[in-house]
């Protein structure tokens, strides 16, 4: 390796004597300086008291688990809305004013093919229908089907609303309550089918959450059998996962109990299942890995678990920090769902990160040696610093501008796509094609028009109908509207109903709408469940520039602290901001243009889920600055050893590369095992997640960013000296 020759004799001999084992006589009789800084004293102290460790995780877990079984079915249901917009201001009038109304009421589409609405048949069903909703008092005014309104013109297809009661999160639960007993009342040639806004959230997160047990089912097989062969002991391949599941435990048992102060999204739970089996593991792999190594040099537990925190212990805690603000984000959107979404992640982060400096900590002072126990044959003489990746490393060192070009070309032409990438709220696609509320979907469409399911809500002042009802019936696109209808409550408001004449999830809604508010006068107000989807998706849309604006900058600055160094900082970021790009783009040849639909089982909407960009990127550039801190931390731990760049570059691939390739190869298993869910959107968070990790650890951590180290040379670690003084000293070597 020719660019040893270049280090000086003083950092031959630094790295002699880091690398040269503990006298007998200090691994006997530890003292606090061996233990090195806070993280290191922090991981001594957890192996020294491991039983008083393991009984306060026991209580917490005993304390949240008793919750964590009722997750699914405690959490909130919708929460997909715009604070503050004209629609949430729509719903909000609707529910005060005309008996609940709203894009929150319940629709049951009754249908017959040989009676019609008005005959006993169909009638008697609608009065049973009728008396299901009158017992819950979560339903307000039940208005039954009405000529040329809601009724079809061949008078076989009826449709029976019952007006919201409740918050929409509240409407969701109460749909699944009864949406059973309403079903059940289809026979005798009548069809019974329950639909609108609620109902769909209802069908959809049921299908939903079983594509997410059912992907769990698959993801946690798969990992194991990953971890085994990337550690070669059951032991040590065990940590990871009972670590990852304590985490889990106890962040479905504190969503439980933070839902009972607001509403969390159920899918916060779906999110952070995912995001806290791959980023558990991903730590768990990282420390164990650093913890056999120095085990084999010290032969002091204590010692090894105190060495493990006070180097890849450090890097641990910035990559949890850097996901949590990353996440942190999100949270600047309006809209419940979305921010929930974050806080259900963000708390299973943390309780992971809790027991990766804690619990993990115990119980490998506690195992010791034994922690190989289990040792496949092939795992016998392995080592922390892999040979091949050193070579890979020292490849990279004498061929750098291949690799980095090569590499920069791929990423790039991924991320073209991403200029033609359209997003939307889900359509009715999402929902499988036995579901109710599919079923009523496409009957009402059918039978009363293509914009039937999405009809808009207009609500003005009284003495403004007349004009509203003209000027809305005179507006292009609008099919049909209803005359206006009295407040239930006296109060001066009317309520207009406003058929477009597309599917509520067409390309050309957005303008109809833009045109209806224009056209209308001034005081009136234009919602329904299309446009809260538009009005949230316009939010997103304008909080996307300045969430990935705070994400890219405080991303930036964590590095800096960390790193010390302003070049790798914005190296670092930079290319994490490419990889995103990246996956991005291949999202939207997957999703948006269909390729390889057939191949993963789905029918393209011709967009990404709306929430995509926002809730994505961040989740993306997590990940991204995940794998760059593991990567960059050794290198930096190296530099600081050896004072050689390019000695740090090579050696640093020696130690990490093997580590950041397992962990993934789990978190590609992991995400991808999503990709097997039906529901759409939990499919395409899967496989962009998925590929977002294979374009990173491969072409960036593993190509790039390695030969991008070795370009900048000494540079990259250079550090002005009014910016070391303002910087807090940190160190990623040990001791």
């Amino acid at each position: 390796m020719g660019y040893l020759r270049k280090e000086s004799r003083v950092s031959s001999r630094k790295l002699a004597t880091a690398d040269r084992p503990p006298s007998r006589a200090s691994a006997a009789a530890p003292t606090s300086a061996d233990f090195g800084g806070i993280l290191g004293r922090l991981g001594a102290t957890m192996a020294g008291r491991a039983g008083w460790v393991f009984g306060v995780w026991l209580i917490a877990l005993v304390a949240l688990g008793a919750a964590a079984p009722s997750v699914f079915s405690s959490l909130a249901g919708a929460g997909w809305q715009a604070n503050g917009s004209e629609s949430v201001q729509v719903r909000e009038l609707a529910q005060e004013h005309f008996g609940g109304n709203s894009s929150a009421s319940v629709q049951v589409v009754v249908h017959s093919d040989t009676e019609q609405v008005t005959d006993p048949a169909v009638a008697r069903v609608l009065d049973e229908a009728t008396a299901v909703f009158a017992a819950d008092p979560r339903f307000g005014e039940v208005i039954a089907p009405q000529p040329g309104m809601t009724i079809s013109p061949d008078g076989h297809t009826g449709i029976l609303i019952a007006g919201a009661n409740a918050s929409t999160d509240d409407m969701v639960k109460a749909v699944d309550d009864v949406k059973g007993e309403l079903t059940a009342l289809s026979g005798d040639g009548v069809e019974v089918y329950p639909t609108g806004a609620s109902a769909l959230w209802s069908d959809f997160n049921k299908a939903n959450h079983d594509a997410m047990i059912k992907a769990e089912m698959v993801s946690w097989p798969v990992t194991m059998a990953i971890m085994v062969l990337a550690f070669g002991s059951l032991v040590a391949a065990g940590l990871p996962l009972l670590l990852t599941l304590a985490g889990l435990v106890a962040s479905a048992g504190g969503l439980v109990l933070l839902n009972t102060v607001t509403p969390i999204s159920v899918w916060a739970m779906n999110f952070a299942m995912m995001f806290a089996l791959a980023l558990g593991i991903d730590y768990a792999l990282f420390l164990v890995s650093r913890f056999r190594d120095a085990l084999g040099k010290t032969g002091d537990p204590r010692l090894a678990v105190a060495e493990t925190m006070d180097t890849a212990g450090k890097a641990v805690v910035l990559s949890g920090v850097t996901v949590l603000v990353s996440l942190s984000a999100v949270l600047l959107v309006p809209a419940p769902a979305v921010r929930t979404m974050a806080v259900g992640i963000m708390l299973a982060v943390a309780f992971v990160l809790a027991a990766t400096l804690t619990l993990l900590p115990a119980a490998l002072g506690k195992l010791g040696p034994k922690v190989n126990a289990g040792s496949l044959p092939f795992a016998k003489r392995q080592q922390h610093r892999s040979p091949r990746f050193a070579a890979w490393g020292t490849l990279l060192h004498k061929h750098p501008w291949p690799f980095a070009i090569g590499a920069v070309v791929v990423l790039v032409g991924l991320s073209i796509p991403v200029f033609g990438l359209k997003v939307a709220m889900p359509s009715i696609q999402v929902v499988p094609t036995n579901a109710p509320v599919r079923q009523g979907y496409e009957l009402v469409q059918a039978q009363m028009g293509e914009g039937a399911p999405g009809m808009l809500q207009i609500i003005a002042p009284t003495s403004e109908a007349d004009a509203t009802a003209a000027a809305a019936a005179a507006t292009e696109g609008i099919a049909m509207v209803t005359p206006p209808m009295p407040a239930i409550d006296g109060s001066d408001y009317v309520m207009l109903q406003a058929m477009p004449n597309v599917d509520p999830s067409d390309d050309s809604m957005g303008s109809i709408v833009d045109r209806l508010r224009a056209d209308l006068p001034e005081q009136a107000r234009v919602g329904g469940a299309p446009a809260e989807n538009l009005d949230l998706q316009q939010a997103l849309n304008d909080y996307l520039p300045i969430i990935v604006a705070v994400i890219l900058a405080l991303g930036f600055l964590l590095l800096l602290i960390a790193l010390q160094a302003p070049l790798i900082a914005i190296l670092g970021t930079v290319v994490s901001l490419l990889s995103t790009a990246a996956a991005f783009g291949v999202a939207k040849l997957i999703f948006q243009d269909g390729h390889g639909a057939s191949l993963l089982g789905f029918t393209p909407q011709g967009f990404l889920d709306g929430w995509g960009p926002v809730f994505f990127f961040a989740m993306i550039f997590a990940i991204a600055m995940d794998y760059t801190v593991f990567l960059l931390s050794t290198v930096k731990e190296q530099y600081e050893r050896t004072g050689d760049a390019a000695a740090a570059q090579v050696e640093g691939m020696g130690h990490s590369g093997r580590v950041i390739f397992a962990a993934a190869a789990v978190m590609v298993g992991v995400f991808f095992s999503f990709a097997l869910a039906d529901p759409l959107p939990p499919k395409e968070m899967g496989v962009i997640l998925g590929v977002a990790v294979l374009l990173d650890a491969i072409l960036v951590r593993l190509v790039l960013l390695p030969a991008l180290l070795r370009l900048t040379g000494h540079a990259a670690w250079w550090s002005p000296a009014w910016l070391r003084r303002i910087l807090p000293k940190i160190s990623f070597s040990h001791g």
